[in-house]
C-alpha cells in the first residue's frame, strides 16, 4: 500500500521536475548560443547551400497552363455555366492600315501621282463644279442649295492645292538650272514671291492662248452686256512683264485676236489688258 502511495507523484514533485527540466533546457540553448558564436563565416554559408537552416513547406500543386497552341481548342470547366453569347470559332483580327503612314506601302512617287490623277484637276473636277452651279440655280430647298455650296467650296479647296503644285513645279525647274548654274561656278539665286506669282501668271496666259486658238481662230468676239459684241484693237509694243494682283488673275471676259497678227488680249472690267504676243512674252496694251 505504501508502494503504491509512494509511486503516485504528487504536486510538488511534479513542479520540481518542471524546473529541473527548464533548468536543462536553458542549459542547452546556451551551449548552442555559445557554439554558434563560434562558428565562422563560411561555416554559415555552407549551411545555407545545403539548405540545412530552411523550412519545409508543402509543394504547390501545379497549376493548368494556357493552350499550348492559339489555333487549339480551350479547356473550360463542365461545372461552370456556359454563357449565351460565346465565341465558337476565333476569326483572325482585321489590322486596320493607313497607306499615308505604313512603311510597307513603300514612299509616295510625288511625280507619277501627278501624272496619274492629273485629268481630275483639269477636267473632271471643274466639269463637275460646272455642273453643281447649274443645279444650285435650278434648285429652290435650302438644305439643298446648302449641301451644294459645300460641295462646291470643298471642290475649290482641291483646286486651289492644284494651283499649289503648279507653284512647286516652278520652284522645282527653278532649283533645277540654279543647280546646273552652280555646277558651272555661278552664284545662286533664290525667287521672290512676286516672282513666282508672275510666272504663275505666264503660265495662265500659256493655257489661255492655246485654248482660244483651238476654240476660235476668227477675229475677235468680246462678251460684255449680255450679248457677244465685235471688237477690234491695233496691236502693242512689248513694254514689260506684268504686275498683277491676285484678284485679277481670273478672267471673266477675254478678246481674242488673229493669231497670225497679234495674239491674245486678257481684258476685264477695272484692270489693265495684257497681250501674249507669239512666244512667251507677255506685254501691257
Amino acid at each position: 500500500m505504501k508502494k503504491s502511495l509512494d509511486s503516485i507523484p504528487s504536486s510538488s514533485k511534479i513542479k520540481f521536475d518542471e524546473t529541473e527540466e527548464h533548468d536543462s533546457s536553458s542549459e542547452d540553448e546556451g551551449e548552442i548560443e555559445r557554439e554558434l558564436a563560434n562558428v565562422t563565416f563560411e561555416e554559415l554559408l555552407k549551411a545555407r547551400s545545403n539548405g540545412s537552416h530552411t523550412v519545409y513547406r508543402k509543394p504547390d500543386l501545379e497549376k493548368p497552363g494556357g493552350r499550348a497552341n492559339k489555333n487549339r481548342p480551350m479547356e473550360a470547366s463542365a461545372k461552370k455555366p456556359v454563357g449565351r453569347f460565346r465565341e465558337v470559332i476565333q476569326v483572325p483580327k482585321k489590322v486596320v492600315r493607313d497607306p499615308r503612314f505604313e512603311t510597307l506601302c513603300g514612299n509616295l512617287d510625288v511625280e507619277g501621282f501627278k501624272k496619274r490623277y492629273n485629268f481630275l484637276y483639269e477636267n473632271e473636277l471643274p466639269a463637275e463644279r460646272e455642273e453643281l452651279k447649274r443645279s444650285m440655280k435650278n434648285s429652290n430647298d435650302r438644305t439643298v442649295v446648302d449641301e451644294l455650296k459645300n460641295r462646291i467650296s470643298g471642290i475649290d479647296k482641291q483646286l486651289k492645292s492644284a494651283s499649289k503644285r503648279t507653284e512647286r513645279e516652278i520652284l522645282s525647274e527653278h532649283k533645277k538650272r540654279e543647280r546646273q548654274a552652280a555646277k558651272q561656278g555661278k552664284r545662286p539665286f533664290y525667287l521672290k514671291k512676286s516672282e513666282i506669282r508672275e510666272q504663275k501668271l505666264i503660265e495662265k496666259y500659256k493655257e489661255l492662248k492655246v485654248s482660244m486658238y483651238l476654240a476660235n481662230s476668227n477675229p475677235i468676239w468680246r462678251k460684255g452686256d449680255g450679248r457677244m459684241q465685235r471688237r477690234t484693237t491695233d496691236t502693242c509694243r512689248i513694254d514689260a512683264l506684268p504686275r498683277m494682283s491676285i484678284k485679277y488673275s481670273d478672267f471673266s471676259s477675254f478678246q481674242l485676236l488673229d493669231p497670225h497678227v497679234s495674239g491674245m488680249v486678257a481684258t476685264g472690267e477695272g484692270m489693265p489688258s495684257y497681250t501674249l504676243l507669239g512666244g512667251d512674252s507677255v506685254v501691257k496694251t
